[in-house]
């Protein structure tokens, strides 16, 4: 599988994008899926509860979410990778459609414990693909060792933003509902008890789902890709699981992004499931923390956002994205640290540490996700980025799965902050000794090839072929490389 396409197969419409268009068109992608998602964190619950479902319920509709994610993470990943990055995000973005409407209007457990299961299955379409899009056409428009970082970088930037402002807009908008005398009453009998106060924020998301797919499916060109058959996705789908889920054992380098992502999400489940309680302790009732944690979740996102617009910042002044993963996890593990110790106390300047603590926690993590996927962008070609990332994304989310039901069943205090602290740290530590780039396609050719360059000496080419091997870019992006001939006619590599 090495990905390169036939150049007379490319469709100049993909072939013409350039990086900046296709960066744009990435993060208004990253925003419109996420902003619907941040409208439901802060009134789910509450929307719940209000329809008459117990806490018990409340935690098996949650559970039906991250199980059905989990479950359809790796084969729909390789659905992408088989039938390409445009139809699977437009299928994510109508099952969002239903799953909003379904949580919106239904007052029976079954329509939002289905309306649940869509969402998982929704982000477990959306984990790689966008992604995926925006790296096969950088490179197909500038090549293997065009800038990913800064792409990348914004993209989590506006997923991070969309979070935000859609938590903001979710927790306010009911709120602002209430102002009016009568409003939520007359919603309610307008429609028969579906539409309440609670339930206008899942059905504008669902609204915005529609703005999302038209989208996708008028502003994200790929190359047209071979007729597939039923029977041929579904062999092609297991092929391309096998190769992700080998990925980390043939390359230490993936390896490492696929353990830190593990570390990622032991410090985010620790993060999400501690956090509520000390806001609802430092404020007295259940109501006044979950405003407060609408809040500073907000303010977690708009951390996490900046930290990814630093990102190749730091990768420029650490030396490369090797260096910069540690030292960006390097915060996550002081925020962490600095939440645990002010964990018995809710004193101002304890409180005003552990909000510093938070802060850090999602500003490491934002910085450090785009230089991890710059290092993993380079490790894979086009025909198994979307796998790839969706062996990441299995990765974060099966490690917070037990790390919260870890972090639930340890005493309140320090330790359970304390344990997510390690975590990250021994992910950090990862890094310590650095990786020698991939071995180059061999169908890059130097523009003198009568002329026998002398063999590089200063990396280490591995022993065995990756299954999906791309040229390593070199560690800074501050300027060209004047160390190596520049190929000619060498045909851009695409999905």
């Amino acid at each position: 599988m090495t990905g390169r396409p036939d150049p007379a197969a490319v469709s100049p419409a993909h072939r013409g994008l350039d990086g900046a268009t296709a960066r744009r068109r990435y993060v208004a992608v990253s925003f419109l899926f996420w902003f619907p998602i941040g409208m439901s964190v802060a009134t789910g619950v509450l929307l719940f509860t209000e329809r008459g479902m117990g806490l018990a319920a409340v935690a098996a509709f949650y559970a039906v979410h991250s199980l059905t994610a989990s479950a359809a993470e790796l084969p729909t990943g390789g659905l992408s990778d088989v039938l390409g990055r445009r139809p699977v995000l437009a299928v994510a973005g109508l099952l969002n459609l239903g799953a909003f409407s379904l949580i919106g209007l239904g007052a029976a457990g079954w329509a939002i414990a289905l309306g649940m299961g869509l969402m998982g299955l929704a982000r477990a379409l959306s984990s790689g693909p966008a992604e995926a899009w925006y790296v096969d056409t950088v490179q197909a428009h500038a090549g293997p060792d065009a800038d990913l970082r800064t792409g990348l970088a914004r993209g989590s930037s506006a997923t991070s933003a969309a979070l935000a402002l859609g938590t903001l807009l979710g927790g306010g908008l009911p709120w602002v509902l209430g102002l009016a005398p009568g409003l939520g009453e007359w919603l309610a009998d307008a429609t028969g008890g579906l539409v309440i106060p609670l339930s206008v924020p899942a059905l504008l998301g669902a609204l915005v789902e529609i703005v999302f797919v038209l989208y996708v499916v008028s502003s994200l060109p790929e190359p047209p890709r071979p007729r597939t058959t039923v029977r041929q996705v579904v062999g092609g789908v297991p092929a391309a699981i096998a190769a992700g889920l080998r990925l980390g054992a043939r390359d230490i380098l993936i390896r490492r992004v696929l353990l830190t992502a593990s570390a990622a999400g032991a410090a985010l489940a620790a993060v999400e499931l501690l956090t509520p309680g000390r806001a609802a302790a430092l404020m007295g009732t259940a109501e006044s923390g979950a405003l407060v944690f609408a809040g500073l979740a907000c303010a977690g996102f708009l951390c996490s956002a900046l930290g990814s617009q630093l990102a190749p910042l730091v990768a420029r002044f650490a030396g490369g994205s090797e260096r910069a993963v540690p030292a960006s996890l390097g915060l996550t593990v002081l925020g962490l640290a600095l939440l645990g110790m002010t964990a018995h106390t809710m004193s101002a300047l304890a409180t005003t540490v552990a909000v510093a603590g938070y802060g850090l926690v999602y500003l490491g993590l934002g910085a450090a996700g785009p230089n991890e996927n710059d290092l993993l962008h380079r490790r894979v070609d086009a025909s198994g980025r979307a796998t790839a990332l969706s062996v990441q994304s299995l990765s974060m989310q099966l490690v917070a799965a037990g790390a919260g039901l870890g972090a639930g069943a340890l005493p309140p205090g320090p330790l359970p902050w304390l344990l997510a602290a390690t975590a990250v740290l021994a992910g950090a530590l990862l890094w310590v000794r650095r990786v020698a780039p991939a071995k180059p396609l061999p169908y890059v050719a130097p523009v003198k090839p009568h002329l026998d360059a002398a063999p590089r000496t200063d990396v280490e080419t591995p022993a065995k072929p990756l299954p999906y091997a791309v040229p390593a870019k070199p560690l800074l992006d501050a300027a060209p490389r004047t160390d190596v001939e520049t190929p000619v006619n060498v045909p851009n590599p695409l999905c």
